[in-house]
């Protein structure tokens, strides 16, 4: 079905290297730039960041329209904000939280058509604004929605098995930050931090799921692609313009300087 951003879905079953950015700004310019970029998916952060239906829509719209996968992060695993983010035209979910097997069911249940499961309408952008049928329109849903369960709890370290079991989760997430927090430490470099998203790749690896990631370093990357994580989620649309501000004011003051 031409409407869904194609291949994305398998791109990641297949764990193909892919780098993608989170977008914090509820802006569509925004997500316009991106969309022209080399990056293989943006990531809206609806869980800290201020989108509300509206924002999300008109970010989803215009990066469908330019091709560029599109997952939301969203607020929690509530049926309703995963309902939201797919009929809007999101190509995935990112679940922050998903601490249990129990969790990780209920998940793809909210993802997916089907009993108790995400509610349809033939009206969303989702489901080409009526112009499809439901039969092409629920085949395509299942074959190309991506769930991804994000993994940032120590509660999650303990049930590894029985989450990466559940059929229908396509990628764990490491959520390292949120590790860092709940171990008490201050730095994601921590050994122990390190330790568990070690254990969380393996886990993926035995499952034979992907693993996905943000990382604070670049140079990290050979590491953890050897340790088996393949989606990797870096920086964002406020680093850009940090880093680049400052490398700009940097630049200017030598030179006024010199």
């Amino acid at each position: 079905m031409g409407y869904f951003v194609t291949s994305f879905s398998d791109r990641v079953r297949r764990s193909d290297g892919l780098i993608g950015t989170w977008v914090k700004t509820p802006s569509s310019v925004v997500c316009e730039i991106l969309a022209v970029t080399d990056l293989d998916m943006v990531c809206l952060d609806a869980e800290h960041a201020p989108f509300g239906r509206s924002e999300m829509d008109s970010c989803i719209a215009v990066l469908r329209a330019m091709g560029m996968p599109a997952l939301v992060r969203v607020p929690s695993a509530e049926p309703s904000h995963i309902l939201n983010a797919l009929d809007c035209g999101a190509i995935g979910i990112v679940a922050p939280h998903i601490c249990s097997g129990d969790q990780a069911r209920e998940l793809v249940k909210a993802c997916h058509f089907g009993a108790g499961g995400r509610g349809y309408a033939g009206s969303t952008r989702a489901a080409g604004f009526t112009t499809t049928s439901l039969a092409d329109n629920l085949k395509a849903a299942r074959r190309e929605t991506v769930v991804i369960a994000q993994i940032e709890d120590l509660e999650a370290l303990d049930n590894l098995d029985e989450i990466t079991a559940v059929d229908g989760i396509d990628c764990l997430f490491v959520g390292r930050i949120d590790l860092t927090v709940a171990m008490g430490v201050e730095s994601p470099m921590d050994d122990k931090v390190l330790s568990a998203v070690e254990q969380i790749c393996a886990a993926g690896k035995k499952a034979g799921k992907p693993v996905g990631m943000f990382t604070p370093s670049i140079a990290e990357i050979p590491r953890w692609k050897a340790a088996g994580a393949s989606l990797f989620i870096l920086d964002s649309d406020q680093g850009f313009l940090l880093k680049s501000s400052k490398a700009l004011t940097d630049n200017f003051r030598q030179n006024w300087n010199s």
